[in-house]
């Protein structure tokens, strides 16, 4: 008992606070895993919550609030590299200012924009796009040794959404019953956006997979991603992310040393998803177009099976491989025959492709100026959404290349104005589908923003490589992080490539990832130090306090700010509310229209006006918000004031057919009604978009089409009427002069030729 009693005590443990709690959950699980999911979970929200290419003043609101998000995030990124970094060179800083030029240009073009209100939202989506740039240039000036959290989040990005767009496959009458054809689309909804993602993480798995660094689970984890990946590529069909793909592939093994290693994970993937591929493609239900759901997703269930097969042995594989080498690395003799088996193997297949041309019933020149004729033809018919899509060479991306460059013709110096391509090429359109962008960055930029924006995005691409040569360039050894540079590099001219033939510029989830790297990469400043060797304008860090450290971000505070230091901050701050405030107010515009159609619905007549007359303060830029106000003003008794807004949405957009037509529907259907004004809008409306009452449009059933068709014919029939009533100063129909079948056959032969002239799109 009195041993007991003098037995020390324990001592009591004093309760940690909530601050010492966090820094060592931080420490255990390790920096850049924690960035890294953290920055991965950030992208993945934004790719399942934003839309792609929407840019038609409707469902406006995931876009506008990821805008914001982007824009406050930067500024704070901003804000905290002014503030922690000590004074040095400011790295990228001519990017960042060309690319604010480029923004400043896209709001400038509203002024002369055929389409304003799209130029706003191009506008609001230029600003965050500039802020995805400008936040990958911060943190790398906050913590460029957290290269790794950046790659790895990217991997994380497009595993999640290649995984799940091979669910919406698996399980289609769960996740996507709409779909009708078998390439992939979700979360997107456009299946090359997919394809960019999956090509995108491919780089970045052979990042993973190949480096000597790293946890060697991952590295294994890197053989089943991979798969994933290419497997996702393969099945949206996408020809455009293939070609991507391997331009990127070819600038990653020319430029980093880890050839075998990325060869083996990339063959070993390869395979893989060949076999579920091949698989895939043997079944109807999962490789033709307009199969019955049910049979889709029971053929899903089955492709689920083969693909966590295939998952499963490419994690078997990738563990093996890592084993066995890290027993007994290949020898120098033994690496040197594989790498030129491997370049063997390739010449091989080039040799064997080029004598199987040669030996066509073209030839080899016939066949490759067969493939240049169909790749340049605008009336090209566009190839089926099956599996031979990936051997087609025709594409329909000619025809609005062609109607992108007469655009740049009739706009030649400013364009039509940012997003203006979606209104002014509807004069030049030839074909029934409906395309709202180029489908190009250089024709879309020629169109929209003519030479000079052209000329601007090409100074911004010029000095963001010679930022990213002066990063990526050989400090006579490659470390970790140059390798981790050179591959950041190669993705971004993966969506480079990609984005030359395609619109996923429009696209937030593919867009940002692109920037963020690239912003990173004009961020970052030579590795020397990193080499071992010192740089010349390394900064002179101050050592950090006791209160951080031991954490894994020591922030580098200066004693004293100085002034410069705090007015950059105060701009950043303003600016970033002033692009909230602006991307904030078409979504409001909207709400408020929604609104107002409401409580129209609901007979509350004054409260949907004032609605409408908010939507139209908010947002004077959009047709819609008028047509909105419109259509309250003529419930509401006033069709005067009515007719005076459709004219003033006239005004506004002269060039919109749509504007012209909704105001040739108000007069014809009226009370009492103008048809001779009805017919002048309605001709105005087709004279902007001959195709809306296009004869393959009409057949097909296009509603839209018949509708236009019916009102046009109408309103020539009542004004012929009139014009032969008895008293009425006319002639009748036997003089045929301004009779009813004469003005509809002049109608008809009009009409349909209207567009074929070459001319700007005007008001008429």
């Amino acid at each position: 008992m009195s041993s007991l009693a003098t037995a020390p005590s324990r001592p009591r443990l004093r309760p940690r606070s909530p601050a010492a709690r966090v820094g060592e959950a931080a420490r255990r699980i390790g920096p850049d895993f924690g960035l890294g999911l953290t920055l991965g979970g950030a992208l993945c929200a934004l790719a399942f919550l934003t839309t792609g290419g929407t840019t038609d003043g409707t469902n406006l609101g995931p876009n506008t609030w990821a805008q914001i998000a982007l824009v406050l995030i930067a500024a704070g990124l901003g804000i905290a590299a002014v503030r922690v970094c000590a004074s040095g060179r400011a790295w990228g800083a001519t990017s960042l200012g060309l690319f604010a030029a480029l923004a400043a240009l896209t709001l400038l073009s509203i002024s002369w924009s055929v389409q304003p209100a799209n130029s706003w939202l191009d506008t609001n989506l230029t600003l965050s796009y500039l802020a995805a740039f400008a936040g990958g240039l911060a943190l790398a000036r906050i913590a460029p040794e957290r290269w790794a959290a950046i790659i790895g989040a990217v991997v994380l990005l497009t595993v999640v959404v290649s995984g799940y767009a091979l669910l919406a496959k698996v399980f289609p009458a769960t996740l996507n019953p709409d779909q009708t054809v078998a390439r992939l689309s979700a979360p997107f909804g456009y299946w090359n956006a997919v394809g960019l993602t999956a090509a995108m993480g491919a780089i970045c798995c052979l990042w993973l997979g190949a480096r000597r660094t790293g946890h060697a689970l991952a590295r294994a984890l890197a053989y089943p991603a991979m798969g994933l990946l290419l497997l996702t590529l393969v099945l949206a069909y996408s020809r455009g992310a293939l070609a991507a793909l391997a331009v990127g592939l070819a600038l990653w093994f020319c430029t980093v040393p880890l050839r075998l290693r990325g060869a083996a994970l990339l063959i070993v993937g390869a395979l893989g998803a060949g076999a579920v591929a091949a698989w895939d493609f043997s079944r109807h239900a999962l490789s033709s177009e307009g199969v019955a759901l049910a049979q889709r997703d029971a053929a899903g269930h089955q492709l689920g099976a083969v693909i966590v097969a295939m998952l499963a042995m490419l994690a078997i594989l990738g563990i093996a491989i890592g084993f066995f080498t890290a027993r007994r690395a290949p020898s120098l003799l033994a690496r040197r025959r594989a790498g030129a088996a491997l370049l063997a193997a390739i010449l091989l297949v080039i040799i064997a492709f080029a004598g199987a041309l040669a030996h066509s019933h073209r030839g080899l020149l016939g066949s490759i100026s067969h493939t240049i004729s169909a790749l340049t033809n605008p009336n090209a018919k566009p190839p089926p959404n099956t599996p031979g899509r990936l051997t087609a060479v025709a594409s329909v991306r000619a025809r609005y290349w062609k109607e992108g460059l007469q655009v740049f013709d009739a706009h030649p110096l400013v364009g039509a104005g940012a997003e203006g391509y979606a209104t002014a090429h509807l004069r030049y359109e030839t074909g029934t589908l409906e395309v709202r962008h180029a489908h190009s960055f250089i024709v879309q930029t020629l169109a929209d923003l003519g030479l000079l924006g052209l000329l601007v995005a090409l100074a911004l691409l010029l000095t963001w490589i010679a930022a990213a040569w002066r990063t990526c360039r050989s400090p006579r050894r490659y470390t970790p992080e140059r390798v981790a540079m050179l591959s950041m590099l190669s993705l971004v001219v993966v969506f480079g490539a990609h984005s030359t033939i395609d619109w996923t510029w429009y696209v937030p989830g593919d867009a940002c990832v692109a920037l963020l790297c690239a912003g990173w990469l004009a961020g970052r400043g030579p590795l020397l130090a990193s080499a071992g060797v010192p740089a010349p304008t390394a900064e002179k860090l101050a050592p950090p306090s006791a209160a951080t450290a031991g954490s894994w971000w020591r922030p580098r505070l200066r004693a004293r700010p100085s002034y410069t230091r705090i007015a950059l901050a105060t701009a950043a701050i303003l600016a970033a509310l002033l692009a909230a405030w602006s991307q904030w107010q078409p979504q409001r515009s909207e709400e408020a229209s929604l609104q107002a159609d409401s409580r129209l619905e609901a007979h509350d007549s004054r409260a949907a006006l004032a609605d409408a007359d908010a939507a139209v303060a908010r947002d004077p830029l959009s047709i819609e918000a008028l047509f909105t106000l419109a259509s309250v003003e003529r419930v509401s008794g006033e069709p005067a004031r009515a007719r005076a807004t459709l004219e003033r949405a006239v005004r506004l957009q002269p060039s919109n057919p749509q504007a012209w037509l909704v105001l040739g529907r108000y007069d014809l259907q009226s009370s009492p009604s103008d048809p001779r004004a009805a017919v002048k809008e309605l001709r105005a409306a087709i004279y902007l978009n001959p195709e809306s009452i296009s004869p393959e449009a009409i057949a097909a059933g296009d509603r839209e089409a018949i509708e236009i068709h019916n009102d046009y014919i109408q309103a020539l029939r009542t004004v012929a009427q009139q014009e032969s009533a008895p008293g009425a100063g006319g002639v009748n129909s036997a003089g045929g002069g301004n009779s009813a079948g004469g003005s509809l056959a002049r109608a008809k032969r009009a009409a349909p030729t209207a567009g074929r002239r070459r001319s700007a799109p005007r008001s008429p």
